[in-house]
């Protein structure tokens, strides 16, 4: 075996837990040649839940899984770890304001940002927990005041991106792999803006093979950005296959090169590109070189439409922000 590399996942006796795991252990996400370490954080009234979803790992018999670690402090979880993916926090409760939740989950993140200089040099980090894009912006502060480079943090949109891509393979009537250069701009909140200006089906532009601006502009944006909803509404919970899922597929995109001409979107530190507020973490369309690095795709045209958009789901970022500005190192 060329390598080992160790992930912490965090939450991990949760829904999305319980989801990603197998997956993770079985080699299809860093390939058959590669072993795999589990780092898994829980809190402490959770540890009992994780040591039966460590039971079943056990009784897949993974060949390629070389260890798992149980703990409830981040600092043992995220020891010497290559990949964190940073699922657990706290769900919104009846009558829970957003500002609420943000301030509710914004001091895990602290501590989870701070536990991160024990991580290994070449560390990337996707957080999952909502609300993503500030989470992520907590931890961030604290990783990087730890030395940690802050190209190493993503918040997740890849769900976003997914669920716009199967909504216009649906539409047009082609298979979702025809889908291409889907970018999810800003929040992964309800301000969020599935760009299908840009998209591709086919080779073509979007609205050429769908000609039907009206759907694309509104029909198709609510239905992405109220996904999330739809599902609780029929399920009784919250998306958890899907959400896995799409972490996985943003680890394998961080890993390999991104196909010439396509991208893919995440949640990064906003460097200015497209006049979006430096400082945020905002969802955009990146490339990967393959080797753990990214860059923004630039040059994208944008319509009035579209920056409208952008600015509005920006704004909403830089209120949560202030929310949290006092957790920020």
């Amino acid at each position: 075996m060329a390598r080992t590399v160790k992930v912490a996942i965090t939450g991990a006796a949760g829904q999305i837990g319980y989801a990603i795991l197998p997956r993770l252990a079985s080699g299809e996400v860093f390939g058959h040649d590669v072993r795999v370490s589990l780092h898994l954080l829980e809190i402490t009234p959770a540890l009992k839940a994780l040591e039966g979803v460590v039971m079943e790992l056990d009784d897949c018999a993974f060949p390629l899984l070389d260890d798992i670690v149980i703990t409830d402090q981040a600092d043992v979880a995220f020891d010497g770890i290559n990949w964190g993916l940073l699922i657990g926090s706290k769900p919104r409760g009846p009558g829970m304001e957003r500002g609420d939740l943000i301030k509710e989950n914004g001091p895990i993140f602290v501590g989870q940002g701070q536990a991160m200089a024990k991580a290994a040099e070449d560390v990337r980090v996707l957080v999952v927990g909502n609300p993503a894009n500030t989470n992520c912006l907590i931890a961030l502060s604290h990783a990087h005041a730890a030395g940690v480079p802050r190209d190493r943090f993503h918040a997740m949109t890849r769900l976003d991106q997914n669920r716009a891509q199967a909504q216009l393979a649906q539409k047009a009537g082609v298979k979702v792999a025809e889908v291409t250069n889907m970018a999810i701009w800003g929040n992964h909140s309800a301000t969020q803006y599935p760009d299908a200006e840009n998209a591709r089906i086919g080779g073509r532009p979007v609205p050429d093979v769908i000609g039907h601006m009206a759907w694309l502009r509104e029909e198709f944006i609510q239905v992405v950005q109220q996904r999330g909803a739809a599902v609780i509404d029929a399920r009784g919970l919250s998306s958890a296959a899907s959400a896995a899922n799409a972490a996985l597929d943003h680890v394998v995109s961080v890993e390999s090169a991104t196909p010439e001409g396509d991208w893919f979107s995440s949640g990064v530190y906003s460097d200015g590109s497209y006049g979006i507020e430096e400082g945020l973490m905002y969802s955009v369309p990146v490339r990967s070189d393959g080797q753990g690095s990214w860059e923004v795709v630039q040059g994208l045209e944008l319509s009035d439409f579209a920056r409208e958009k952008i600015k509005a789901t920006e704004d909403e970022l830089k209120e949560e922000r202030s929310v949290i500005a006092d957790l920020l190192a």
